[in-house]
């Protein structure tokens, strides 16, 4: 059930699942938490393949700056993978926290944002061709959007991609407020081109948690399917709804789970 919910959630806003994933397996199930990290790096690479199909083929998925920002997501997951084996698990848990908290605050100063006004897109984002557009079903007219700020993108993307090996989370919100904040990109672009990378990011660092005996195949393919599962029906929800809207629907999640991590890691 909970993870059907991640899946649907994950799909939803871009997030991969695991942010519903870790803390249900560590804070209800009470299970070890680098084995939740195991399970969850499963369940987003789940989540990416249920979603990133449905949202390439409606071309909601910028392929072009997925593709872009991955150089930096997937060396930012390996270095990550590898400091989980050092960092202690406290330490992890306080790290969510903080980090649930700052995104839910980010998509807050967004809240009445519907479609970013950028005029023209960066120099280095004409050159790479990464404006597109897309065909909003709520508005009922295609959207063209221009993208800014290619270089605090990335940068955001490697501090996503390091998350995503410390705690197996995907770095899906981190994707998104990259795109969302830094790049100006509609938020429904966002978590589309996010839950087309998030697998990308979890598979980079996958192996070494894989090698490490941290990944359970009794705990994660369970997991996994849910959240497949959810993550179908998450790609027909989305669409539906306005961009103001899936800002509104994840703030309380990402607050009540970033409290609770903050004290059980305190």
């Amino acid at each position: 059930m909970f993870s059907v919910a991640a899946g649907i959630i994950g799909a939803m806003l871009g997030l991969g699942g695991g942010i519903i994933i870790v803390p249900v397996l560590t804070l209800i199930l009470h299970l070890p938490l680098r084995d939740a990290i195991g399970a969850s790096i499963v369940s987003v690479i789940a989540t990416s393949s249920g979603a990133a199909v449905a949202y390439v083929r409606d071309g909601l998925s910028n392929i072009r700056i997925g593709m872009f920002l991955e150089i930096a997501t997937t060396t930012g997951a390996v270095m990550g993978a590898y400091l989980a084996g050092v960092l202690s698990a406290t330490l992890l848990y306080v790290i969510f926290g903080l980090m649930l908290a700052y995104s839910a605050l980010a998509l807050l100063q967004n809240r009445n944002v519907e479609i970013p006004q950028v005029q023209e897109s960066h120099p280095l984002a004409q050159k790479l061709k990464l404006a597109s557009f897309y065909h909003d079903q709520v508005l009922g007219r295609d959207i063209q959007y221009q993208v800014a700020n290619p270089y605090g993108g990335l940068g955001m993307m490697w501090l996503a991609g390091l998350m995503s090996g410390l705690l197996g989370i995907g770095s899906g919100l981190f994707k998104v407020l990259a795109m969302d904040v830094f790049m100006k990109l509609p938020l429904k672009v966002s978590t589309a081109t996010s839950n087309f990378m998030i697998g990308v990011t979890a598979a980079a660092s996958a192996g070494v948690y894989f090698a490490r005996g941290d990944i359970q195949p009794t705990m994660a393919a369970p997991v996994a399917i849910g959240v497949l599962l959810g993550a179908l029906l998450g790609t027909r929800w989305m669409v539906k709804f306005r961009n103001k809207t899936l800002r509104y629907v994840f703030v309380p999640v990402l607050l009540a789970t970033a409290g609770e991590m903050i004290l059980r890691g305190a």
